[in-house]
């Protein structure tokens, strides 16, 4: 993987495991995920919550070791504001 991209894995409610991964492009962030190792990376038009959170702890960790700019945790903060209003982020 690039450096502008940063992969997890997280189950759904189903209880189903998910691979998902978030490309930086540009100034925008674009979420792809799959079920298993072999399918193709389908696009998240609208990711949830819980993937911005994995993203931005993500990004964290990745600027404390120097491998991002720092404005890029504002971005992501920004971004998540705006798009779930009423979230507390810390």
């Amino acid at each position: 993987m690039a450096k502008a991209e940063i992969s997890w894995k997280r189950e759904t409610e189903d209880g189903e495991t998910l691979q998902c991964y978030a490309q930086h492009v540009g100034k925008e962030w674009v979420f792809y995920r799959r079920a298993k190792r072999f399918d193709q990376w389908q696009e998240v038009e609208n990711p949830p919550l819980e993937d911005w959170l994995e993203l931005l702890d993500s990004v964290k960790r990745r600027i404390a070791r120097m491998l991002l700019r720092p404005e890029e945790e504002g971005r992501i903060r920004k971004i998540i504001a705006e798009r779930f209003p009423g979230i507390n982020i810390e």
